[in-house]
């Protein structure tokens, strides 16, 4: 039986230690390949430090935690091939100066040279040219954007761009590599009402479609399953978050101690810092 396409992922006691203390702690979690899962929090509660830990990116300090089936931070670099990141501020930003159309050839360039087999790198020219062209299509299809729509077409730079369409480009970015995970960071910042329900529209359908999505968030929709990253969630008693029957998430409790508890951007960097991120 062939498995799905989506990943898996688990985290079981999961943390992440800093130079001035824990980033992230106690976190347990469990998602089905092509589930919905929404990390909220306040700024600075370690988000995106774990988000970058379940894709492969970041090292954790304890707990355990699996993706598609390998453990990290052990098999972080087997993580990272079927992990795509779309937008991360410091990680995988879209460059402002470049068009639409250059991000796209670029990405599938990168896709076509290191992401292919050999076999579909013997084929000829041509036919490696269709397959790209076919493979950003529908990449630029599963994020809903359409790009005859853009105020200069596919010559539209990046910074002319609406909060929502750079969101849908960075999405379509990652989805030209076919990962079996998606992580978006920041998924709802600087979005209207309007444009929120839109963002978590596409990472719905995205998820639907088979590849399971990592979403930072401020405030999850009701269908997601929901892992928190600060010390609210300790609060809340079972049931009462919108996880789907089943998930657990949880984090570390509350404390007065400012050398255990990470809670600002600044102590963030630094914990990048310590893993070698910049």
């Amino acid at each position: 039986m062939e498995s799905p396409h989506g990943a898996a992922v688990t985290a079981e006691s999961l943390g992440m230690r800093g130079p001035r203390g824990w980033v992230f702690r106690n976190v347990t979690f469990s998602a089905e390949p092509g589930a919905l899962v929404a990390v909220e929090g306040a700024s600075g509660s370690g988000r995106t430090c774990l988000l970058l830990a379940l894709t492969g990116r970041m090292r954790t300090t304890e707990g355990r935690a699996e993706t598609g089936g390998l453990r990290l931070p052990k098999q972080a670099a087997a993580v990272r091939a079927i992990a795509a990141l779309g937008p991360v501020p410091m990680v995988s930003e879209l460059d402002p100066a470049f068009t639409v159309a250059e991000h796209l050839g670029e990405r599938a360039l990168l896709q076509g040279r290191y992401g292919a087999s050999l076999r579909s790198l013997l084929r000829p020219r041509a036919e490696r040219r269709a397959a790209a062209t076919a493979r950003v299509d529908e990449a630029l299809e599963a994020a809903g954007l359409d790009i005859a729509a853009l105020p200069k077409a596919g010559r539209t730079s990046v910074r002319d761009l609406e909060r929502l369409e750079a969101l849908r480009l960075s999405v379509a970015l990652a989805l030209i590599g076919k990962p079996r995970l998606l992580a978006v960071d920041d998924t709802d910042l600087k979005l209207s009402d309007a444009e929120r329900d839109q963002a978590w529209a596409l990472l719905r359908s995205v998820a639907a479609g088979g590849t399971t999505v990592l979403a930072v968030c401020s405030e999850a929709p009701e269908d997601a399953l929901v892992v928190r990253t600060d010390a609210a969630a300790g609060d809340r008693a079972p049931g009462t978050d919108g996880r789907p029957t089943g998930a657990t998430a949880e984090t570390a409790p509350a404390t007065d101690d400012p050398t255990t508890t990470i809670t600002t951007d600044e102590e963030t960097a630094d914990a990048f810092a310590e893993t070698g991120r910049s």
